[in-house]
Protein backbone atom coordinates (compact mmCIF):
# COMPACT_ATOMS: atom_id res chain seq x y z
CA UNK A 1 0.00 0.00 0.00
CA UNK A 2 1.43 3.35 -1.09
CA UNK A 3 0.89 6.51 0.92
CA UNK A 4 -0.24 9.55 -1.09
CA UNK A 5 -0.42 13.11 0.20
CA UNK A 6 -2.87 15.38 -1.65
CA UNK A 7 -2.29 19.09 -1.02
CA UNK A 8 -5.47 20.71 -2.37
CA UNK A 9 -7.84 23.30 -0.89
CA UNK A 10 -10.91 22.15 -2.82
CA UNK A 11 -12.72 19.67 -0.56
CA UNK A 12 -14.83 18.07 -3.34
CA UNK A 13 -11.66 17.21 -5.28
CA UNK A 14 -10.00 15.95 -2.08
CA UNK A 15 -12.96 13.61 -1.45
CA UNK A 16 -13.09 12.33 -5.05
CA UNK A 17 -9.39 11.47 -5.14
CA UNK A 18 -9.47 10.04 -1.63
CA UNK A 19 -12.33 7.68 -2.57
CA UNK A 20 -10.69 6.54 -5.82
CA UNK A 21 -7.16 6.10 -4.44
CA UNK A 22 -8.44 4.29 -1.34
CA UNK A 23 -10.35 1.91 -3.64
CA UNK A 24 -7.09 1.35 -5.52
CA UNK A 25 -5.54 0.23 -2.22
CA UNK A 26 -3.61 3.37 -1.31
CA UNK A 27 -3.49 5.28 1.94
CA UNK A 28 -4.61 8.87 1.40
CA UNK A 29 -3.50 11.86 3.48
CA UNK A 30 -5.06 15.27 2.87
CA UNK A 31 -3.80 18.79 3.44
CA UNK A 32 -5.94 21.83 2.64
CA UNK A 33 -3.20 24.48 2.63
CA UNK A 34 0.48 24.76 1.82
CA UNK A 35 1.75 24.96 5.40
CA UNK A 36 -0.13 21.83 6.43
CA UNK A 37 1.12 20.08 3.28
CA UNK A 38 4.78 20.77 4.06
CA UNK A 39 4.30 19.66 7.69
CA UNK A 40 2.49 16.43 6.73
CA UNK A 41 5.03 15.60 4.01
CA UNK A 42 7.87 15.77 6.54
CA UNK A 43 5.96 13.86 9.23
CA UNK A 44 4.33 11.16 7.08
CA UNK A 45 6.98 10.72 4.33
CA UNK A 46 4.46 9.76 1.62
CA UNK A 47 5.40 7.76 -1.49
CA UNK A 48 3.87 10.44 -3.73
CA UNK A 49 2.54 13.98 -3.40
CA UNK A 50 -0.24 15.50 -5.50
CA UNK A 51 0.14 19.28 -5.31
CA UNK A 52 -2.15 22.12 -6.35
CA UNK A 53 -0.36 25.43 -6.97
CA UNK A 54 -3.15 27.78 -5.87
CA UNK A 55 -3.28 27.23 -2.11
CA UNK A 56 -4.00 29.22 1.05
CA UNK A 57 -1.17 30.27 3.43
CA UNK A 58 1.76 29.37 1.12
CA UNK A 59 1.34 28.72 -2.59
CA UNK A 60 2.28 25.54 -4.41
CA UNK A 61 5.54 26.91 -5.79
CA UNK A 62 6.71 27.69 -2.22
CA UNK A 63 5.57 24.22 -1.11
CA UNK A 64 7.52 22.65 -4.00
CA UNK A 65 10.61 24.68 -3.07
CA UNK A 66 10.39 23.66 0.61
CA UNK A 67 9.77 19.97 -0.19
CA UNK A 68 12.58 19.72 -2.75
CA UNK A 69 14.89 21.54 -0.31
CA UNK A 70 14.06 19.28 2.63
CA UNK A 71 16.33 16.34 3.45
CA UNK A 72 13.45 13.97 4.25
CA UNK A 73 11.17 15.16 1.42
CA UNK A 74 13.41 15.98 -1.56
CA UNK A 75 13.19 12.51 -3.17
CA UNK A 76 9.39 12.19 -2.99
CA UNK A 77 7.85 12.36 -6.49
CA UNK A 78 5.50 15.34 -6.84
CA UNK A 79 2.72 15.54 -9.41
CA UNK A 80 1.48 19.09 -9.83
CA UNK A 81 -2.29 19.01 -10.43
CA UNK A 82 -3.53 22.54 -11.02
CA UNK A 83 -5.56 24.88 -13.20
CA UNK A 84 -2.54 27.07 -14.00
CA UNK A 85 -1.64 26.28 -17.59
CA UNK A 86 0.78 29.02 -18.54
CA UNK A 87 3.97 27.75 -20.16
CA UNK A 88 5.98 29.75 -17.60
CA UNK A 89 4.22 28.04 -14.70
CA UNK A 90 4.79 24.58 -16.19
CA UNK A 91 8.45 25.31 -16.90
CA UNK A 92 9.00 26.77 -13.41
CA UNK A 93 7.40 23.77 -11.64
CA UNK A 94 9.39 21.26 -13.69
CA UNK A 95 12.65 23.16 -13.09
CA UNK A 96 11.87 23.17 -9.35
CA UNK A 97 11.65 19.37 -9.35
CA UNK A 98 8.05 18.40 -10.11
CA UNK A 99 7.82 14.91 -11.62
CA UNK A 100 4.74 15.62 -13.75
CA UNK A 101 2.58 18.69 -14.43
CA UNK A 102 -1.12 18.12 -15.10
CA UNK A 103 -3.69 20.81 -15.83
CA UNK A 104 -6.93 19.68 -14.15
CA UNK A 105 -9.18 20.77 -17.02
CA UNK A 106 -7.14 18.83 -19.59
CA UNK A 107 -7.20 15.40 -17.94
CA UNK A 108 -9.95 12.97 -16.98
CA UNK A 109 -9.89 11.34 -13.58
CA UNK A 110 -8.86 8.08 -15.26
CA UNK A 111 -5.88 9.76 -16.97
CA UNK A 112 -4.76 11.36 -13.70
CA UNK A 113 -5.02 7.96 -12.01
CA UNK A 114 -2.82 6.49 -14.77
CA UNK A 115 -0.18 9.20 -14.17
CA UNK A 116 -0.28 8.47 -10.43
CA UNK A 117 0.26 4.75 -11.08
CA UNK A 118 3.19 5.55 -13.39
CA UNK A 119 4.79 7.81 -10.79
CA UNK A 120 4.40 5.06 -8.16
CA UNK A 121 5.93 2.50 -10.53
CA UNK A 122 2.77 0.39 -10.73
Amino acid sequence: MKKILFIEDESALQKTFSDILTQEGHEMISATDGEEGVRLAAAEKPDLILLDLILPKINGFEVLKKLKGGITTRDIPIIVLTNLEGAGDIEKAMEMGATTYLVKANYSLEEVLQKIKQALGE
